[in-house]
């Protein structure tokens, strides 16, 4: 999925919409849970040898919430990082550049917007 397909996959599945938190980054896009205000989702573009990736330019990512055991697992997969400037525990990276499925990246969006969801 591209960055805006994830936009209006977010902002349709929740009625929700962006908020840009930053003048310094008006390209960094926070989503929050509608019912506690917590963030589920942050896209970002970051050049890429931040985050570890050989190739030049910058790359368009999502950091979500996720369960600490799924992300041990999916670590070991293309398309996915440690978080980039989150809690490396309980966060994951994946980058929108289509190494990851859409049905997979809409169930991860969906995880953390439950995860969010549950916290009071």
């Amino acid at each position: 999925m591209t960055r805006q397909e994830v936009i209006d996959f977010i902002k349709k599945q929740f009625d929700i919409t962006e908020e840009h938190l930053w003048l310094k980054f008006p390209d960094y896009i926070v989503f929050r849970n509608r019912k506690n205000k917590k963030w589920f989702a942050i896209i970002m573009d970051i050049e890429k040898s931040r985050l570890g990736l050989e190739d030049e330019g910058k790359i368009d990512i999502i950091d979500l919430k996720c369960d600490p055991i799924l992300i041990g697992s999916l670590l070991h997969n293309e398309g996915y990082l440690p978080a980039y400037h989150m809690s490396k525990k309980n966060w994951i990276t994946v980058l929108l550049d289509g190494s990851v499925s859409e049905n997979e990246l809409k169930d991860l969006i969906c995880l953390s917007y439950e995860i969010i969801d549950n916290i009071k």
